[in-house]
């Protein structure tokens, strides 16, 4: 029989998001892929999960992927990790879902931790309907993007690193207008998660007066 491969989400913050689930695939699989070991080394430990780490990242998974199937159809069970969230959203997972639906084995995505959900929930702004855009083009297309989330008539989420945090805040402001609402998320689920609501002025006078760090989740209210 074949293995299955297990996308295992891991905590964006707290350990202790991780579920009872996801460390009892851990502990069972054969082995983890991971984006960098030494960061999954740390999360192992904690949970004391003894299991081989291989590195699957943006600039291998292209030529890994066919092990792994490979691996799969020879019955191996794999778990695939990222350094944090779900793999898949915004981080490496997408190639290997399609090379295994292609090829009818089977796969399972636990539950589990994603920073753009509590960010949205706790936004205060309107949640039926979404777009969830994740990071921006860095350069190329950016501006074309910008123009397409413009026109969607629903909530816009999106991640952005706090070095272009300025940038962004102040695109938002020149494609959406000026009296935009959003909420900025940061650190979710560690020590120190904080959320700012406002306008987008709010927002951008906020971000100016501090440093922020860690990954950010911008909501906006394009209702």
């Amino acid at each position: 029989m074949s293995g299955i491969l297990y996308f295992v989400p891991t905590p964006v913050g707290n350990l202790e998001d991780m579920t009872f689930r996801a460390v009892r695939i851990l502990k069972e699989v054969d082995y983890i892929l991971c984006e960098d070991t030494r960061t999954s080394g740390k999360l192992l430990k904690h949970y004391e999960i003894a299991k081989p780490l291989k590195s699957y990242h943006l600039h291998n998974e292209h030529s890994y992927t066919q092990k792994v199937i490979s691996d799969l159809q020879n019955g191996q069970n794999i778990a695939l990790i990222t350094d944090a969230g779900t793999p898949g959203i915004s981080d490496p997972g997408y190639l290997l879902a399609k090379a295994i639906a292609d090829e009818n084995l089977e796969m399972q995505c636990l539950p589990g931790s994603t920073a753009f959900v509590p960010a949205l929930v706790i936004s205060g702004l309107p949640n039926n309907e979404f777009y969830f855009a994740g990071f921006l083009p860095p350069k190329k297309g950016r501006q074309t993007k910008l123009k397409q989330l413009a026109a969607e008539k629903k909530t816009i989420i999106l991640y952005e690193s706090p070095h272009k945090i300025n940038t962004c805040l102040e695109q938002i402001k020149e494609f959406f207008g000026d009296e935009t609402k959003v909420s900025l998320s940061r650190e979710i689920s560690k020590k120190f998660e904080e959320t700012k609501r406002g306008t987008i002025d709010e927002l951008i006078a906020f971000s100016k007066t501090k440093t922020l760090k860690g990954e950010i989740v911008l909501v906006v209210n394009n209702v």
